[in-house]
């Protein structure tokens, strides 16, 4: 397709990872919604997670983001129904912002999946024991390169190599370099025109 050369392809990631457990965290726990009164998305990372890393006084407790060894992280892996709730954009922003590259899961919201893929962000899935034994790896790795393979769906870490799942539709998307919706329009933003042009009713 013409015009899609600043689209990068997201075929593969590689990063250490952080664990963060439980289900049907939404998207309120992951970016609350004092947060969203913001013009732009930059600096949301700081507050990823806000209310479960900080109490009332702002003292920090005990989660995976507060960790030092899992500071630089950027392959997050979580359970199941991941990102339910509200549709902001802000959540999958947040986490960008915070450095999360790819997010393995045993399961994720549709529109949350659909948020990160507009952020070039892959979410594959596994099942629930396979996603608790990475999780555990990473606890006692945290140092541990995970290596997320989109197009062949496997991921790799220490010695083991696992199948993922990737939506067909997310995976030739991020694949192909074809995520980036308002950047694949500019880059066609003659044949746009065009089309329009030859309309009637435009």
């Amino acid at each position: 397709m013409s015009g899609t050369e600043d689209i990068p392809e997201v075929d593969y990631v590689e990063g250490t990872g952080i664990p963060i457990r439980g289900n049907d965290i939404d998207t309120d726990q992951i970016i609350p919604a004092r947060f969203m009164k913001v013009v732009t998305f930059d600096g949301l990372g700081q507050f990823s997670f806000f209310d479960l890393r900080y109490d009332d006084d702002d003292n920090e407790k005990d989660h995976p983001m507060n960790e030092d060894r899992f500071k630089e992280a950027s392959v997050m892996v979580v359970n199941n129904n991941f990102g339910c709730g509200s549709s902001r954009e802000h959540a999958p922003q947040a986490l960008m912002r915070w450095g999360i590259d790819a997010i393995i899961g045993e399961g994720f919201a549709e529109i949350f999946a659909g948020n990160c893929l507009a952020l070039g962000i892959p979410t594959v899935t596994a099942d629930h024991e396979t996603i608790n034994a990475l999780q555990q790896w990473v606890d006692d790795n945290p140092d541990g390169e995970i290596e997320v393979d989109v197009e062949a769906e496997t991921v790799r870490y220490g010695s083991n190599e696992i199948s993922v799942s990737v939506d067909n539709a997310q995976r030739q998307a991020l694949v192909e370099g074809i995520w980036d919706t308002t950047a694949l329009m500019k880059a066609n933003q003659n044949a746009i025109q065009e089309t329009a042009d030859s309309l009637p009713y435009v």
